[in-house]
């Protein structure tokens, strides 16, 4: 029970990890960060997808398969 509640801690953690990432990239301004900043965004929907996934995964989990 509680490793499942540290990987979707993790998840999360790491979702917000890498907005912040993207958000100061592009506060720089330039083309370059830009474009960074586009990469750093186009990571973090992957791995919100992954968090959701695994939420939803510990969820059913919990609730179906006795855990």
């Amino acid at each position: 029970m509680m490793a499942d509640s540290f990987i979707v801690t993790l998840a999360c953690l790491t979702v917000a990890a890498i907005m912040v990432l993207g958000i100061n990239a592009f506060r720089v301004g330039t083309a370059d960060s830009a474009k960074k900043s586009n990469t750093y965004m186009r990571w973090r929907i992957a791995a919100q997808f992954l968090a959701v996934l695994l939420i939803v995964a510990f969820v059913y989990y919990r609730q179906y398969a006795g855990g």
